[in-house]
């Protein structure tokens, strides 16, 4: 296929990006002791995108051969060029980065990998134990999902790029209900590799008592106070934090649109103990080596010692603020065009120890994980809800507590930081950035010390937190 593009590319005088996309993708779900899906799925096809006078022209197609292939090309520079005769707006030129070349491989594929009989085999026993655990597990679900990509760039840049890479995720489920109220809870893992890697922090048995242990201590728990308070957030709340609240405001696209960071490089924008990075090149399930224009990946540090230093670009946006791209310019399928979009994006770990952190809270709260759900915007104002809670007294972890949403403006939030942990983890779990299509990013970073707002019930006579 490799020769095939590049003769084609290479035949034209227009600038061409085509990019050649085969995915193996398979999906397991147990739900109650059902199995409601067992799926194994192929996609193949190209996308074409040519740009002519300022323009461009993007067709799909499912049918890879020479001939169609060309004929798809003359498609896309014909489309580019009714489109320039209609927009005002033309794109001036692109900004040139390091291209990649060569074969890329993401991941080591593992010879013993269990067959797809074997992992329905495996997560049925996960989903069983999730409902065997006790009465008051009243519910299960244990999904699965695996996408095998391979795919071949070529660019009239200089791009020939041949990439394996493999996403795998886990989430296991629990659902309880005790003296009247219900809870859940969710373990999760998604990683760059395959089955082996998603249990290389905990085991699939492991992930199940931890998602029992969870809804049996939010049944047994109360719930939070409202009000402001010193929260700690642990390593997965930080990730949202700096991919949901964050990371979208420093997307090159949402820069121009008129986001909170607009015009604000060189300026503070949080405390200066936050360093934070977007770098496909680490581990983790945003890893992307080579992008879909056929960049190659380079760490981005966004904020650095509290300053604004840079946005996430493509080449379109890298020229417009005259920069380089990076590698953030990413298409779900070959259906898609590339959109700029984080890979793993995280803040740097601190000096600080997880214990000394604790004892320096008078009155407030360790949080962990992320409930179901949440937002943010443009403006950096952000919501989410928290699976765990803990009340802190005067330096001490006491009771749980449960319903925690937080809430804040980020950068506000990310100035109130006076600790950060020497732990660090890459944990944004199972799911997807839903930005127009969906892409497969992770996030992370240490324990956070801050200032958030905490949704909760105002017990009679409870005052704001210190």
């Amino acid at each position: 296929m490799l020769k095939t593009l590049k003769k084609i590319v290479h035949s034209k005088d227009e600038f061409l990006e085509i990019r050649y996309h085969k995915r193996f993708s398979t999906v397991i779900q147990f739900k109650n002791g059902i199995l409601k899906k067992g799926e194994r799925k192929t996609l193949d096809g190209a996308g074409i995108r040519a740009l002519v006078d300022g323009c461009w022209g993007f067709v799909s197609t499912s049918e890879t051969d020479e001939n169609n292939l060309r004929r798809a090309v003359d498609e896309a520079i014909k489309a580019a060029r009714e489109a320039s005769a209609l927009k005002k707006e033309k794109i001036e030129n692109l900004s040139q980065g390091d291209v990649g070349q060569g074969e890329y491989f993401l991941y080591q594929p593992d010879k013993d990998e269990p067959g797809f009989g074997e992992k329905v085999s495996e997560l049925q026993k996960a989903d069983e134990r999730i409902r065997n655990s006790g009465e008051d597990i009243i519910g299960s679900i244990v999904n699965y999902h695996v996408f095998q990509d391979t795919k071949v760039i070529v660019t009239s840049n200089g791009a020939e790029a041949e990439i394996f890479d493999q996403k795998s995720e886990i989430g296991v489920v629990a659902f309880g209900a005790k003296d009247g109220k219900q809870e859940m809870a969710m373990v999760s893992n998604g990683v760059t590799g395959g089955w082996k890697d998603l249990f290389s922090r905990e085991d699939l048995d492991k992930m199940t008592e931890k998602a029992v242990e969870i809804v049996r201590t939010k049944l047994k728990a109360g719930y939070a106070p409202g009000g402001n308070y010193t929260v700690i957030l642990d390593p997965r709340l930080v990730g949202v934090l700096a991919h949901e609240a964050i990371g979208h405001t420093v997307e090159a696209d949402f820069v121009l649109s008129g986001s909170v960071v607009a015009d604000k490089i060189g300026e503070k924008v949080a405390s200066e103990l936050i360093t934070l990075v977007d770098d496909g090149s680490v581990e983790g399930a945003g890893k992307v080596i080579v992008d879909d224009e056929g960049t190659a990946s380079k760490p981005t540090v966004i904020i650095e010692n509290g300053i604004l230093k840079n946005y996430l670009h493509n080449r379109e946006s890298a020229f417009m603020f005259s920069t380089e791209p990076r590698g953030n310019a990413r298409a779900f399928t070959y259906r898609d065009q590339p959109l700029i979009r984080m890979t793993n994006t995280f803040i740097k770990p601190g000096k600080d120890k997880l214990d000394n952190m604790i004892k320096g809270v008078e009155d407030g709260f360790l949080l962990i994980g992320m409930d179901q759900g949440g937002q943010a915007d443009a403006t950096g104002e952000f919501m989410f809800g928290v699976q765990e809670g803990y009340r802190i007294k005067n330096g001490e972890i006491k009771e749980p507590v449960k319903g925690i949403n937080i809430s804040g403006q980020a950068f506000e939030v990310l100035k109130s930081a006076d600790a950060l942990s020497e732990e660090f983890r890459m944990d944004l779990g199972a799911g997807y950035c839903g930005k127009m299509q969906p892409a497969k990013a992770d996030a992370g970073g240490p324990y956070l010390r801050c200032r958030v707002k905490i949704g909760g019930q105002q017990e009679e006579g409870e005052q704001d937190g210190e």
